[in-house]
């Protein structure tokens, strides 16, 4: 499980008698963090991570390639949310996001939805949710290859474990304000400290508004996120997170397509009525975790997680476009997609010896229900000309019924895993989980009812051989899985997919630990994908899926003034066996090609205040528009400015300029029908102030 901060070395550090002072307790947590800052957070370069292995781990002696976005990146970025970040790690690739209400992203080819968020280490992507924000979020670990193994169904290409800010026993509040030129407003808060000698709390705060693409659309979000940490004696420590937000948004699906040739139509042309009210989303979760040591070098922790998530509102939604090329067809639409998630989750940690070889050793248990509720109801036709649209016409009454439906989905799965030190140079890890899955789906439309019982079992291997103090070499193999939905034409339900991925690669660091890179090659193979069947309506678990590249990740300092994070990768996602496609059609919205690059400069003025400016740009290459590749999305390259000011140790202005040479392009598609434009260019300022 992800601990971002391990509570057993703020507790070996109190007395073993009896409770700390307060000052005592003060100071030993306050080391902690000082230690956890200097080993772990040297400027883009953090040192460890968790989300892999549910183990504190070097990050060097994982076999995986692992990219760790951590605080100091996230400042200098400016970023607000999980999308303002992914263009700088390799491998990752934007997908239709819904209408800009979810995180849809590709990781080495393969759709992260559903398993592919964790929330330190539990589920966290599962049902509806609004797009992760930024204001709670210590780090986010980008996993690469199957998790199968560690966390169960998911797809191969990768995860995302988003670490929460935990409350600190030394006092810290800040607050920021930003604006840009786009009507952006957003303000956050976040203060920490002692309650007592033993009970710490943290509070984040968030409220946003503005930055549309368009003069006809609003956008409004807000945060709140309380946590709680208690020492309940020197060996035992509980953790308590809550976070709510809520968003009130439109559906904006972006730029109507008209049959593959994009640009007829400016970006910010909006097709839906102005009179449409926002969709409203919101995110309700709960963690509660407690660690205990048991003896030395032996630990257990036990963790539950309660989520509630709901999806509701109107909008007019195009539904084709006609012959004429001009004609949008539309419907009013409603609908409303509530879920709830409850996860379980304890685990035993042990280090010890074997003769010569050092072991750390983790057995598991997890178990969760998951429940979705759809309610989709559409009006009669209402079209709008897309080059001369006139607004206000009447949509008329919801009268269609498209989707009510509910879904129950139970897992129960145990896991082991064994870290292997053979010596200062070999490292092994061997691990596997046993996951039983449960779906009952009850579809009130068709007027069917499906429901199944599933087993699957995940491996995954690994070596590390560290030959000196600067690289590493690994090669690592894992199997995972993701049930399939729905049944074929007998009523039987699907096998679920089964994937299987090999991953070499090539770790290096600088002498000084604040420069590191990852050189990583993998193929994947993903069987019984659902294609066409014989019978028309209906399909069979027939189809394979390959992903096959190479990616490369370097970030860091370089000597005392420059800060550097560069990326890299060629993906080669394909369609390898279909009914209907071709062998080597190649998968929706994945480019063989990308790349970024952001360098910052920091140094020091006569008055003892420092400054930092830099320069980003980031490549994607062109990408196939839908699933029959029948058109493409052109390649792209856009740039970025960014500066700012530390006045003192209080204050800090930043000033960024995003797209500085206003491209016009496009990040994704939703099949034939729509394009998402990117953002055009803006000047965003922000004012941050720590005491």
């Amino acid at each position: 499980m992800s601990r971002p901060v391990s509570p057993w070395l703020a507790l070996g550090l109190l007395s073993a008698s009896s409770f700390a002072t307060a000052q005592e307790t003060d100071a030993a947590v306050a080391l902690q963090q000082v230690n956890v800052v200097a080993e772990r957070s040297p400027a883009y370069n953090p040192g460890h991570s968790s989300g892999a292995t549910r183990t504190d781990t070097p990050i060097r002696e994982v076999p995986q390639s692992v990219r760790v976005m951590n605080q100091e990146q996230l400042e200098d970025l400016g970023a607000t949310r999980l999308a303002d970040t992914v263009d700088f790690v390799s491998g990752i690739s934007r997908l239709n996001d819904f209408g800009g209400t979810w995180d849809n992203f590709g990781i080495r080819g393969f759709s992260s939805t559903d398993m592919g968020f964790l929330v330190n280490g539990f589920p966290g992507a599962r049902g509806y949710n609004p797009p992760r924000d930024t204001a709670t979020v210590e780090r986010f670990e980008f996993l690469k290859g199957p998790a199968g193994a560690v966390y169960g169904s998911s797809e191969p290409g990768g995860t995302i474990n988003i670490v929460t800010k935990k409350p600190k026993f030394t006092a810290r509040h800040v607050a920021e304000v930003g604006v840009n030129d786009r009507g952006l407003r957003r303000a956050t808060v976040d203060t920490t400290g002692p309650l007592g000698a033993t009970v710490a709390y943290r509070l984040n705060l968030m409220t946003e508004e503005g930055d549309p693409r368009s003069s006809l659309l609003h956008n409004k979000r807000m945060l709140v996120a309380p946590a709680l940490t208690w020492l309940i004696d020197p060996h035992t420590t509980l953790n308590y997170e809550a976070e709510i937000l809520k968003a009130d948004t439109p559906l904006d699906r972006g730029v109507i397509n008209v049959r593959g040739r994009l640009g007829l139509l400016p970006r910010d042309r909006i097709l839906n009525e102005p009179t449409d009210r926002n969709m409203h989303l919101s995110s309700k979760t709960q963690q509660l975790t407690l660690d205990r040591e048991l003896a030395a070098g032996w630990r257990a922790r036990l963790g539950a997680s309660y989520k509630e998530s709901t999806f509701e509102g109107e909008y007019t939604e195009a539904t084709s476009l006609a012959a004429d090329n001009r004609t949008l067809n539309r419907q009013a639409t409603w609908r409303t997609l509530p879920s709830r998630d409850v996860s379980a989750n304890g685990e035993i940690e042990g280090k010890f010896a074997t003769s010569a070889v050092a072991h750390t050793l983790l057995v598991g248990a997890e178990a969760s229900r998951l429940w979705m509720n759809t309610e989709i109801l559409r009006s009669a036709n209402t079209p709008i000309d897309i080059y001369a649209p006139v607004y206000g016409s009447a949509p008329g009454p919801l009268i269609a019924r498209t989707s009510s439906s509910d879904e129950r989905q139970r897992v129960k799965a145990v896991f082991a895993q064994d870290q292997i030190s053979l010596s200062e140079q070999w490292k092994l890890l061997a691990g596997v989980r046993w996951d039983q899955y449960s779906q009952d789906l009850v579809n009130r439309v068709a007027g069917n009812a499906l429901a199944r019982q599933q087993s699957a079992v995940s491996p995954r291997v690994g070596a590390t051989y560290l030959p000196n103090s600067w690289s590493a070499l690994y090669v690592s193999a894992g199997k995972s899985f993701r049930g399939n939905t729905g049944t074929d034409v007998n009523g039987n339900a699907f096998d679920p997919q089964q994937s299987r991925a090999y991953e070499a690669g090539w770790k290096l660091q600088s002498a000084d630990q604040r420069l590191g890179a990852t050189l990583a090659v993998y193929d994947i193979t993903k069987t019984n994908v659902l294609t066409a069947s014989d019978v028309p309506g209906f399909s069979v678990a027939a189809g394979e899926v390959k992903s096959s590249g190479v990616e490369a990740d370097v970030t860091g300092q370089i000597g005392r003034h420059w800060r550097l994070s560069g990326n890299a990768s060629y993906d080669d996602a394909r369609v390898t066996r279909d009914r209907t496609l071709a062998a080597g059609t190649r998968l929706m919205n994945v480019p063989k090609v990308s790349a970024g690059l952001l360098a910052i400069r920091e140094d020091s003025l006569p008055d003892g205040s420092r400054y930092g400016v830099g320069a980003g740009v980031n490549h994607v290459g062109e990408r196939s528009g839908n699933t029959a590749d029948t058109y493409a999305l052109p390649s792209y390259t856009v740039a970025r400015l960014l500066g700012y000011w530390q006045l003192n140790q209080h204050l800090r202005l930043s000033l960024d300029v995003h797209n500085v040479f206003n491209r016009t392009y496009y990040t994704a598609s939703w099949a034939n029908l729509y394009v998402i434009p990117g953002a055009e260019r803006s000047i965003a300022a922000r004012l941050k102030i720590a005491l």
